[in-house]
């Protein structure tokens, strides 16, 4: 059947079981929106207040389902303001597949009228990038995006789409698979390597696993709570790992790194052994990567092989799906060993050192989080801004189901969590979605509120107003002397003002005793509902390990 290349994008989203759809129009994708309108009858349209909050949400939405999340933009502007959302999945393994309008093939070059090389632009933070020139091109080049965006380590791909070629016409037939030069990443581990593993996790007197964002979003966190709760292992989580629960909860000892346990960092500088499950050991993981698990030798599993050894040295590679490698491992009987002693020694550091916070007066943002999770449901999905908010909620909220938080990791993007958490109830409409930021972050794409008001989504919101940029304020603190140089934010407006403007019901709150009252209530809303709250400015993210140095380098006040 003959079909123009708008017709095709669409029938393309339908034959990949695309429902919902984030999309901003403008000139150069006209043709699509027109087709939507008339073939998309089955694709739900989400239409953001600003193309980076639109990139976001499909962002959250592919995290919090395991789905590609895919958006539609015009050419120039409507393009390069969607490549903070397209850096933010490419740093943190995202799916998603963006379709971009593009001025008509004859002009590109001539600076035509919102004419941006976007496909240039984009090169260095997508998994790969198209532009077509031809119509007969469009199929198998969508397929072929969303195929790239799924397999082996995911990520953003983009296509881009000359105006003239939404026009032109051609025969449709949408092709079974992606015409690819390779077969695609190994799945399993190289049994000589894991028959290696086996000996050396036997043989580890106090081995540690450290589950990284690698588990969840390989659907693997099942797996990965079994196999520890089976060989009795301890696990620690990095940023993007959160959501590792084994059943007995000995075996859990929090995040690592920067702003991780100290309990948890204990363990990593004094396990004999560390399994890493796709992780990547970035820098805020790692603090100095030469005194990083002095007495470990370690195996690390990713799907991406250009992963392992390029931040830290690993005795073991192993280069395969998490959730299959594990199912390899997972029937290894002769890995059991008694780990009592190691889990005492653990134990000890836990009760000895727990996190904790200085409790007066003022109102504190690690308790508001606490009470989050009592009473919010255990399958709430949290999406948490960048900054002192995001490491409050690392420590003080518990994870117990994987794809629960959604945070920009890799790029720390502020921002990043309103729209996020409108991704997320989408994808998940029986789901609890509660999400916290700064009043910084939560100011940079507040005009999303609008957006939770348009659909009528049930989205709970924390904001943490200390009048600040609270985490480089913290590092102004601690390196300048409290030379608080362009951090103060003390013109704050009110929120729940804002959110009531929009229709969207609100509450305020600045003491202490209401925290418990005002919480209960966020949580038993039955629609969407933002408490802005005035926290303690001088509150800190502890314990903290300096940059660069060591995990056993730990400071606990500054």
């Amino acid at each position: 059947m003959r079909m123009s290349g708008a017709r095709i994008i669409v029938e393309s989203l339908l034959q990949e079981g695309v429902d919902t759809l984030f999309c901003y129009p403008g000139g150069s994708v006209i043709p699509v929106f027109d087709e939507l309108y008339k073939n998309g009858h089955d694709i739900r349209l989400i239409i953001p207040r600003h193309e980076q909050g639109g990139g976001h949400a499909a962002d959250g939405y592919a995290r919090a389902t395991g789905k590609v999340g895919v958006f539609i933009v015009t050419s120039g502007p409507g393009a390069t303001n969607t490549t903070t959302a397209i850096a933010n999945a490419h740093m943190d393994s995202i799916p998603l597949v963006a379709i971009t309008g593009q001025v008509p093939r004859s002009k590109i070059g001539t600076d035509a009228f919102q004419e941006a090389d976007i496909t240039g632009i984009t090169l260095p933070i997508t998994k790969a990038n198209f532009i077509i020139d031809d119509v007969k091109e469009l199929a198998p080049t969508l397929k072929k995006a969303f195929h790239l965006a799924r397999i082996g380590r995911p990520g953003p791909v983009l296509v881009d789409v000359p105006v003239n070629i939404q026009y032109d016409m051609t025969e449709f037939a949408y092709p079974r698979e992606a015409e690819l030069n390779n077969h695609g990443p190994k799945k399993n581990g190289h049994p000589r390597q894991l028959k290696i593993a086996v000996k050396m996790l036997k043989g580890a007197k106090k081995p540690l696993v450290i589950a990284g964002g690698g588990v969840n979003f390989s659907d693997s966190t099942d797996l990965a709570n079994k196999f520890c709760d089976v060989y009795h292992l301890p696990v620690v989580s990095t940023l993007m790992g959160h959501g590792i629960c084994p059943q007995k909860e000995e075996l859990y000892y929090g995040g690592i790194g920067m702003h991780g346990s100290r309990y948890g960092n204990y363990a990593v500088q004094n396990a004999d052994l560390i399994l890493a499950l796709g992780v990547r050991f970035s820098d805020r993981i790692l603090g100095d990567p030469q005194s990083f698990a002095p007495g470990a030798k370690i195996i690390h599993v990713d799907i991406d092989p250009a992963e392992i050894g390029k931040n830290i040295d690993v005795h073991l590679p192993i280069v395969g799906h998490v959730r299959s490698v594990l199912e390899q491992l997972i029937g290894q009987a002769e890995i059991r060993n008694d780990r009592s002693r190691w889990i005492n020694e653990l134990q000890s550091q836990k009760q000895n050192f727990p996190m904790t916070y200085k409790k007066c007066g003022s109102l504190k943002p690690q308790h508001l989080i606490r009470l989050a999770n009592k009473y919010f449901p255990e399958d709430t999905i949290v999406a948490s801004d960048v900054g002192q908010n995001q490491m409050w909620v690392a420590q003080y909220f518990r994870f117990r189901r994987p794809r629960s938080l959604l945070t920009s990791g890799g790029l720390g993007t502020m921002g990043f969590a309103l729209p996020a958490a409108i991704g997320a109830k989408i994808g998940h409409p029986d789901r609890e979605v509660l999400m916290f930021a700064g009043d910084g972050g939560f100011q940079m794409n507040i005009q999303e509120l609008m957006t939770i008001k348009r659909y009528n989504l049930n989205v709970k919101m924390l904001v943490l107003d200390n009048g600040h940029l609270g985490m480089v304020r913290q590092w102004q603190e601690l390196l300048c002397k409290k030379r608080y140089s362009g951090t103060v934010s003390t013109d704050n407006p009110d929120f729940a003002k804002i959110a009531e403007a929009v229709g969207i019901h609100a509450l305020k709150l600045d003491r202490s005793e209401d925290a418990e009252g005002t919480m209960q209530r966020l949580a038993a809303a039955d629609e969407s509902m933002l408490v802005h709250a005035h926290i303690d400015p001088a509150e800190n993210v502890l314990p903290m390990v300096p940059v660069g140095k060591s995990l056993d380098h730990v400071l606990t006040s500054i």
